[in-house]
């Protein structure tokens, strides 16, 4: 086979489903701090239908952040919807027009953004796809009851009071662990001495292939990175029934067992530029490529690869218009009166790796507020080899919703 050119791949895998029940997530896990929601009785709520106004939102979401949040011809892995959960539960404190600039970004109001998040939680739950939310506050901070019962009613957050010490950096780090079944080991090295509260969703997704690998379609091939380097790794041939072909690219989808999800894979024509195909990608064409899949046979060859990343991704939140949530204008008064509270930071990291076997793919998001305030700062019938730059995604199969988004360089 041909030298394997990977680039970049576009992950567009927005994790949408469970929101554990669970106060820790972890099991024989004891976690210091106290519970916050223990008194708290979580409402049945009616989800809203998954419709194409949130499929459009949530989608032109996952696009507009992954651009802004990645470094040209690095490697780069988001998950959408991890940071949709953790603002979400962050947006149900706000007001004024630091809500609305939140609602602008997220394409639809907070309350039918909660109802469309309970119904892909009821949707995408299952042992392929695992989330869990918990709220972390410093036990000097007096919370609104009013904020707990809607994370409790739509998230099913916990919610914990803690002095913020050593104690608490370890809760945290290891309910983040297993809630990612051990992928992503910690979010946090020390705790900020001015954080008052952290909003952390984390995902962790887990699927075989639909048809297995046969040993003889494993082989070893070159992989040529972006910057012409080229390194000797596993790939893995097999035909699959869906095939893409846009303007500007080509590719196709690979179920996974049970077929609820699927990979997604697009590769730039040749002499199309990688560069220019990501910065034309919206939303729009994103699941138009997904909805436009053919029931033709195609050869595909995936390379097996593994990587990590993490962001800071206040600066593409600001740039993408969510300017009052960290700085004076913050209006978080839903959360807490007794001090004005801003978002310092949004921590984020994932973790992916495929192989013969399947994928798994981990994700978490933190956000935190502060006190002190901050200045503002702004042969089959086709063939798709998999040897340049491409986009890939692990979607919804019925609905085409992508879960994470990312982009790799080199292996």
């Amino acid at each position: 086979m041909k030298a394997h050119r990977l680039g970049s791949f576009l992950l567009a895998f927005l994790l949408l489903s469970l929101f554990l029940v669970s106060a820790t997530g972890c099991s024989g896990m004891t976690v210091q701090a106290h519970d916050l929601m223990e008194d708290i009785i979580p409402e049945n709520k009616e989800g809203l239908e998954i419709d194409k106004s949130f499929l459009q939102s949530f989608s032109d979401f996952s696009v507009k952040l992954f651009k802004e949040a990645r470094e040209e011809g690095q490697n780069a892995l988001i998950s959408p919807f991890s940071v949709m959960m953790a603002l979400a539960m962050t947006a149900n404190g706000a007001g004024g027009q630091t809500l609305t600039q939140m609602e602008e970004l997220f394409g639809c109001d907070l309350a039918s953004l909660n109802r469309y998040l309970l119904s892909c939680c009821e949707r995408l739950k299952g042992d392929q796809l695992k989330i869990a939310d918990s709220i972390w506050f410093r036990n000097t901070l007096p919370v609104k009851k009013s904020f707990l019962q809607v994370n409790a009613d739509f998230y099913k957050a916990a919610a914990y009071a803690s002095p913020f010490d050593e104690t608490t950096l370890s809760d945290i780090n290891y309910w983040v662990e297993k809630n990612t079944d051990g992928m992503i080991e910690k979010l946090l090295d020390e705790l900020d001495t001015d954080a008052q509260m952290i909003l952390i969703n984390a995902l962790a997704f887990d699927a075989k292939w639909k048809t297995k690998y046969e040993s003889d379609a494993i082989s070893k091939q070159y992989f040529t990175a972006l910057n012409g380097e080229k390194t000797k790794v596993s790939f893995q041939k097999s035909t699959e029934s869906l095939y893409i072909s846009t303007e500007q690219a080509t590719g196709f989808l690979k179920p996974y067992d049970g077929e609820k999800f699927s990979f997604l894979a697009l590769l730039p024509n040749e002499g199309v530029d990688f560069e220019e195909y990501l910065s034309s990608l919206t939303g729009e064409s994103l699941l138009s490529a997904i909805r436009s899949a053919q029931p033709l046979m195609v050869e595909a060859n995936i390379p097996q690869f593994e990587t990590e990343y993490s962001s800071e991704l206040s600066a593409p939140l600001k740039n993408l218009g969510m300017m009052d949530a960290f700085g004076n204008s913050a209006d978080f008064s839903g959360i807490s009166e007794a001090d004005k509270l801003f978002i310092s930071q949004v921590l984020h990291k994932t973790a992916f790796s495929l192989d013969d076997q399947g994928t798994k793919a981990a994700a978490v998001t933190g956000v935190f507020l502060n006190m002190e305030m901050a200045p503002v700062q702004i042969p089959p019938d086709r063939i798709v080899t998999l040897d340049r730059p491409f986009v890939y995604a692990i979607v919804d199969t019925q609905t085409g919703l992508p879960l994470f988004l990312g982009t790799l360089t080199d292996i």
